[in-house]
């Protein structure tokens, strides 16, 4: 199939893009919002090919995956096509939380029957009012980037990007409230912001390739998930796909995403210092709560289930 996707989550586009079929990326000269291209630290294969608006105008596509609802006005203009029952056969993949207050968490596309949405959590479909909108699941799918955990480095490691500017929404404050325990390295964009509001026990890395930020996450002791507010969050599956035994704050899908025997899911900040000390002073039980979050990652976000799930939903639609 030929199939057009804006790159905008690169962690779940590169999982995506490793089905077997043809897929376009819309590319701008200033390689913004609306066309990015290619991801420059991620893996994609060569069946990933950047494409142009000009060139978007006489393209011919099977299936169109909409990630963001300005995308819906983008192609229209960009093609003079639309999508959905009168055009371009579409879906629509719902990565967010909804925002504001409860009762207006109406979806996008909540008025539309015509483009099915995919949540990547049940989490999300629940909380997001779908409407007449056709609306399913597909869970999160991850490589097997293999057990590289070795936890020789006796701080706990974040993944998240501008956790300033997401302050309570990535849970920042909380990894400062473990950092004054337990010493907290942080990887992403926008991490070396966090040294003018945090003073102590916690260094802000920067932002690395992929295959540089697995190999250094599985150098520290135990992963650290801190949001309050998202879908899930792959650098948590793929932490635990690593083998790194996990602590995770009790909010989002996590709570069904991690087993007990794999880590601490708790909204209680103080047990998940504990933990970590506890960990730090063992770290036998810290390697086998790790090797516990790689069999179930890998059982219930294999790779192999997420690309069936899609084409089974890209057929679906695009017939």
């Amino acid at each position: 199939m030929r199939i057009l996707a804006w790159h905008v989550h690169a962690a779940w586009m590169t999982s995506f893009v490793q089905g077997p079929h043809e897929y376009y990326v819309p590319v701008l000269p200033d390689r913004g919002h609306d066309g990015m291209g290619r991801a420059l630290t991620y893996s994609w294969p060569e069946s990933v090919r950047e494409i142009t608006p000009e060139e978007l105008r006489t393209a011919d596509f099977d299936i169109v995956v909409v990630q963001r609802p300005r995308e819906l006005e983008l192609f229209q203009r960009w093609t003079g096509r639309a999508l959905g029952r009168y055009g371009v056969p579409a879906v629509y993949v719902e990565h967010n939380t909804p925002r504001g207050d409860v009762n207006d968490w109406q979806h996008p596309l909540a008025a539309r029957s015509d483009i099915p949405i995919v949540h990547v959590t049940q989490f999300n479909r629940t909380m997001w009012d779908n409407g007449i909108a056709p609306a399913e699941v597909i869970p999160h799918g991850v490589p097997d980037y293999g057990c590289q955990y070795s936890g020789d480095i006796d701080s706990l490691v974040v993944s998240v990007n501008e956790p300033v500017r997401r302050w309570r929404v990535a849970g920042t404050d909380l990894v400062a409230q473990i950092a004054e325990q337990v010493p907290v390295s942080v990887f992403g964009m926008g991490t070396d912001e966090l040294t003018a509001h945090i003073h102590s026990g916690l260094a802000g890395v920067g932002d690395v390739s992929q295959d540089e930020l697995h190999r250094r996450m599985a150098m520290h002791f135990a992963y650290l998930h801190p949001y309050r507010w998202t879908s899930l969050g792959l650098s948590l599956i793929e932490a635990m796909t690593l083998g790194m035994p996990v602590l995770v704050v009790s909010a989002t899908a996590a709570p069904e995403a991690v087993p007990p025997q794999a880590g601490v899911v708790s909204s209680d900040i103080d047990l998940l210092a504990a933990t970590a000390l506890r960990w730090l002073a063992d770290p036998d039980e810290a390697r086998e709560r790790g090797m516990a979050a790689r069999a179930h990652a890998l059982a219930h976000f294999g790779l192999a289930r997420f690309l069936d799930d899609w084409d089974r939903m890209l057929k679906e639609v695009s017939r």
